[in-house]
C-alpha cells in the first residue's frame, strides 16, 4: 500500500500519478491536498511520512512544486528516507542503495511522462540488501 500526498503545486501531478497507480493495480491512500487551493506542503509531507514510519504503508509518494520542501519535511520523521528524484537512474539507485521508502517529485520540474517512469522505477526496484548498504543506512539515524 502506498501513501500519497501533495500540496497545491503538486495536486495536478498527484492526480496523474494516482490514475497511473490505479492502472498498475496498486492500492493507495490520498492524504491530500484535495484541490489547487493554496496550502502548506509540510502538512502533507509529514502526514505521509508519519504513516509510512508507523508501518501503515510500505511506500510514500509526495509531490510539491519542486519536491524540495516536501522531501525535507518527510525526512524529519524518524525512519523515513525520502528521495527527491528527477530521473530514473536516481529512483533506481535510491531503492537499491538507500532503501528509500518515500519518493518525492517536483511537479514544476518533471513532466508527467517522466514522472510516471520515475514512479515505476521506484516501485519496481527492490533494495539490494547488500551488507555495505545496510551498514551505510544504519549510520543515517541513531
Amino acid at each position: 500500500m502506498i501513501a500519497v500526498g501533495s500540496d497545491h503545486g503538486g495536486y495536478a501531478l498527484k492526480q496523474v500519478v494516482m490514475k497511473h497507480l490505479d492502472s498498475r493495480g496498486e492500492k493507495y491512500f490520498d492524504f491530500g491536498t484535495y484541490s489547487e487551493a493554496s496550502c502548506d506542503y509540510p502538512d502533507f509531507g509529514r502526514a505521509v511520512a508519519e504513516a509510512v514510519a508507523r508501518g501503515e504503508y510500505q511506500y510514500g509518494i509526495i509531490i510539491c512544486g519542486t519536491g524540495i520542501g516536501i522531501s525535507i519535511t518527510a525526512n524529519k520523521v524518524h525512519g523515513i528516507r525520502a528521495a527527491l528524484c528527477g530521473d530514473c537512474f536516481s529512483a533506481e539507485a535510491t531503492r537499491l542503495h538507500n532503501d528509500a521508502n518515500i519518493l518525492a517529485l517536483g511537479a514544476r520540474v518533471v513532466g508527467e511522462g517522466l514522472a510516471l517512469k520515475i514512479v515505476d522505477t521506484f516501485l519496481d526496484t527492490p533494495f539490494s540488501n547488500d551488507e555495505r548498504h545496510i551498514r551505510r543506512i544504519s549510520k543515517i539515524e541513531p
